[in-house]
């Protein structure tokens, strides 16, 4: 399905939908080698996902929800073809769109999610069909925890987390 998030649209399907995640690559014409994130709908879900300490979890409380994919290391509760094949993290959300929410709450489990950017296309598709800067059109930099951007995907490993990709 295509659904709006706190930046822009997304597709997205159910984690055990195969045929799903098979239909969103061939419509970004993505590889076997695209790295898509869980949409959580609250903490309890993003846990079970995901290892945090205690720092960590702070950092993350405080930007949540909101605009930012982390990714992190990730439990064994994740599927195997969403894990980073070297690093085994996968990006985790939690968003703050209330569309997005209606509808994590009514599937009761995470969606597997990618930005929609059709492989044509420099510039995802906004709310009221606005299209933004191409992504990845930026400066990699450190990235404040208690700001909230559009839309950011950070990679914790340590401190201060870093800004992996720029919308």
């Amino acid at each position: 399905m295509a659904y709006p998030t706190d930046s822009c649209y997304a597709l997205g399907c159910r984690p055990g939908n195969k045929e799903g995640l098979d239909r969103i690559k061939e419509i970004r014409g993505l590889g076997s080698d695209h790295h898509f994130t869980l949409v959580c709908r609250d903490f309890a879900q993003f846990g079970q996902f995901v290892h945090l300490s205690n720092a960590l979890f702070r950092q993350v409380k405080a930007a949540t929800p909101g605009g930012y994919t982390f990714i992190l290391p990730a439990t064994k509760e994740v599927p195997r073809r969403l894990l980073h094949p070297r690093k085994k993290t996968v990006g985790v959300r939690i968003p703050d769109h209330l569309v997005t929410q209606a509808l994590l709450a009514e599937l009761g489990e995470p969606l597997v999610s990618s930005t929609l950017l059709l492989p044509d296309d420099r510039h995802r598709l906004l709310a009221g069909g606005a299209r933004d800067s191409p992504p990845g059109h930026g400066r990699h930099l450190p990235v404040r925890i208690g700001g909230r951007p559009r839309a950011s995907n950070l990679r914790i490993s340590g401190s201060p987390p870093v800004r992996v990709r720029s919308p």
